[in-house]
């Protein structure tokens, strides 16, 4: 499967970047600057589509990283969609499920970025 990246404006300050192929030392870059760009052009959230990649690497895991170190100073946030849990497991083995919000679909991680839902469906309290 050929690596494509492609990114969307969602609305309401949040971005889709979703990703196709294999991303890796490679390609990693091209998704870092999908990520730069969007982050630049006023995100606050970013909802990271893993939902078409086939692999990811330690490289990918620092470009998010990066991209979220980037948000949260001006109160934004990256969550990611990705159902694979071959992809899913490089997250917990690496603990970063404790840093990431990961969903199934773009749909709840929007739903979590716009303060409409949270991980498993439990609703947000705007005091927590």
């Amino acid at each position: 499967m050929e690596f494509r990246v492609a990114t969307a404006d969602l609305g309401h300050g949040i971005f889709s970047v979703g990703v196709t192929g294999e991303v890796d030392l490679a390609t990693a870059p091209e998704l870092k600057e999908a990520l730069a760009q969007v982050i630049e052009s006023g995100a606050r959230g970013v909802v990271v589509d893993l939902s078409e990649a086939t692999f990811i690497d330690s490289t990918t895991l620092g470009v998010l990283m990066g991209a979220t170190k980037r948000l949260r100073p001006a109160g934004g946030e990256l969550a990611i969609a990705c159902r694979e849990a071959n992809i899913r497991r490089i997250f917990e083995i690496t603990l970063l499920d404790r840093v990431f919000t990961i969903v199934d679909s773009v749909q709840e991680a929007v739903e979590h970025l716009d303060g409409r839902g949270a991980v498993g469906g439990d609703a947000v309290s705007p005091d927590r």
